[in-house]
């Protein structure tokens, strides 16, 4: 039998399942506490004492969505050698995203757009874009473009909007139209004479 601890993860890791299933289909306002319980099939009880609120449940499941998409962009860029490839290579991790059957958009657009004033889950979602921004700037800057922080607001303009065209055109081949547009992106702004070397944490 598993001890304490282990049915605490256990009870937490179920809440956090449903919760991401839940929420990510459904929105975060319409589902309530009661369903994520019935769902995750645990104690009601579990809930607070796992994350003290819904609020701060939604806060962990962006959080969980976060990690997966880094996850995601850090095993695509593995497939790839040089900068440019690098960095086109974060619209064919999200292509795959798109291809997913269960897509529903950006969960954390999703999210912000429910979210009250001064909610805490604000906060991770502003998170989530500032981690995005700071791929395409670290690419940027690896690639030896000469206005990294330029590029990389464009190519997340790009990136943003896939993913809404993703979502309401319900077309997956939206990441691979943006890809194109980012390479001539890329490919158009002014670079130094030689590319930085890659960042460790890439």
């Amino acid at each position: 039998m598993p001890n304490g601890t282990e049915a605490r993860a256990s009870a937490r890791q179920r809440l956090l399942d449903a919760a991401n299933e839940l929420f990510y289909r459904e929105g975060v306002q319409s589902v309530g506490i009661d369903r994520i319980i019935e769902h995750a099939g645990v104690a009601k009880g579990s809930l607070y004492k796992n994350f003290g609120s819904k609020e701060e449940l939604v806060r962990a499941y962006l959080e969980t969505r976060h990690a997966g998409t880094s996850e995601r962009v850090g095993r695509a860029l593995t497939r790839f050698g040089t900068p440019r490839e690098r960095l086109l290579g974060v619209f064919d991790a999200q292509g795959e995203l798109f291809a997913q059957p269960d897509f529903n958009g950006c969960a954390f657009v999703a999210a912000s757009a429910e979210a009250p004033p001064g909610s805490s889950w604000i906060g991770a979602a502003d998170d989530y874009r500032s981690w995005v921004r700071g791929i395409f700037l670290g690419l940027a800057e690896e690639a030896g473009a000469l206005d990294p922080d330029s590029l990389a607001r464009q190519l997340h303009l790009l990136y943003d909007g896939a993913g809404l065209a993703a979502r309401m055109d319900r077309d997956p081949s939206a990441a691979a139209t943006a890809r194109t547009a980012a390479a001539g992106l890329f490919d158009a702004a002014p670079k130094a004479d030689r590319p930085v070397a890659a960042r460790a944490d890439g």
